[in-house]
């Protein structure tokens, strides 16, 4: 299971359940544990999608693609 969290940045993460500590890209060190979870997926990808999708959200218009299609 994981789960999907907010860093103090704004920015969306998620971790694997029962993980202690989880860096943001921001640099700071978030223990997991002490974080208002957002919501809780079964796989990785399901968890993958929803941080993009909430990212898009709050930040607008971000595109996540894969550096292979950037030209």
């Amino acid at each position: 299971m994981y789960i999907i969290f907010r860093c103090n940045c704004g920015r969306v993460n998620y971790s694997k359940k029962g993980f202690k500590t989880k860096k943001c890209v921001c640099g700071k060190n978030l223990k997991v544990k002490n974080m208002r979870i957002i919501k809780k997926v079964q796989t990785h990808q399901e968890a993958s999608e929803i941080v993009q999708q909430l990212q898009e959200e709050i930040h607008g218009g971000a595109i996540f693609t894969t550096a292979d299609k950037i030209r």
